[in-house]
Parts: structure tokens; C-alpha cells; sequence
């Protein structure tokens, strides 16, 4: 618990030390063990909190290789906050397309519907479907451009 050998060995005698005093208050409701056990378990944390842990600043370059310190390692983006951001621009952007388009953009593209059940559901053309369709991605295209997010378009 304290990766220290002579640490360990002061704690053991403190616990011996402690088991010398405390003997009495031993109630045998359990293992001799068990209590032998917990009593150095809580010398041992108790030490642990006194002691403290060590501060090492972040700052600090270290002088050699072999030197304990942690490394600076800088990481990319986050990639799962920066896809909920563009997630949360994409619903204001679909959120802002006229009803029509939405309601079409909304039932092809993330409901999973075709032209013809679109048609048949709200009662147009399917080539009105398409057109709708057409004019949604490409107003939510301009949208998302000018909000900076960038994209690839999906080649078949």
C-alpha cells in the first residue's frame, strides 16, 4: 500500500504497537484476522492521509529522460464533443428549414423513408418529395457552411 519497504516495515511495527494497546477492545464477533487485519489497514490510511500526496507541477520540463516526471502529452480535438457541437447545429439548422422541407428532410433522411411512401403519407408528388428534398440538404448545406462546419459530400 505504500510501495516503500522501510515504510512498510514502521507501519507493521506500528500496528504491532497498536494490537499491544488496543487488545482489550477485541470483542471476538470476528476473526482474530479480520480485526488484525483492519486495524493495519487503518494505521496504514491514516499514515496516507497524513503524509499527503506529492505535488508535481505540470509545468516543470524534466532535466533528463530518466527524470519521474510526468511527460506533457498534448491531445487532438475531442472528437465525441465536437461531433455533439455540430450535432446541436445540425437540429438548430433542420429546426430553421421551412415545414415543408423539414417534414420531408425528416422522414428521408433520418426516418428512413422512400420518395414513394413519402409521397403516399403526406398526400404529393414524388417528384415534389425529391424537390423538397433537393432544396432541404441544400439549405442546410449553405447553413452549416456558414457556421464553419465542414464536410465531404458522399460519393456512390
Amino acid at each position: 500500500m505504500v510501495s516503500n519497504p522501510a515504510e512498510a516495515e514502521d507501519l507493521t511495527q506500528e500496528a504491532f504497537m497498536q494490537l499491544f494497546r488496543k487488545i482489550g477492545t477485541f470483542r471476538g464477533e470476528s476473526a482474530f484476522s479480520t480485526w488484525l487485519h483492519r486495524l493495519t489497514v487503518n494505521i496504514v490510511l491514516m499514515h496516507l492521509r497524513k503524509k499527503g500526496l506529492d505535488e508535481v507541477s505540470l509545468d516543470d520540463e524534466p532535466e533528463d529522460e530518466n527524470q519521474d516526471l510526468p511527460k506533457k502529452e498534448y491531445g487532438d480535438s475531442d472528437l465525441n464533443l465536437a461531433g455533439a457541437v455540430d450535432r446541436v447545429t445540425l437540429d438548430k439548422a433542420i429546426a430553421d428549414l421551412p415545414k415543408g422541407y423539414r417534414t420531408i428532410f425528416v422522414m428521408h433522411d433520418v426516418e428512413g423513408f422512400e420518395h414513394n411512401e413519402i409521397a403516399d403519407i403526406i398526400g404529393c408528388s414524388i417528384g415534389n418529395s425529391k424537390s423538397q428534398l433537393f432544396k432541404a440538404r441544400l439549405k442546410l448545406r449553405a447553413y452549416l457552411q456558414n457556421k464553419g462546419i465542414k464536410f465531404e459530400k458522399k460519393t456512390n
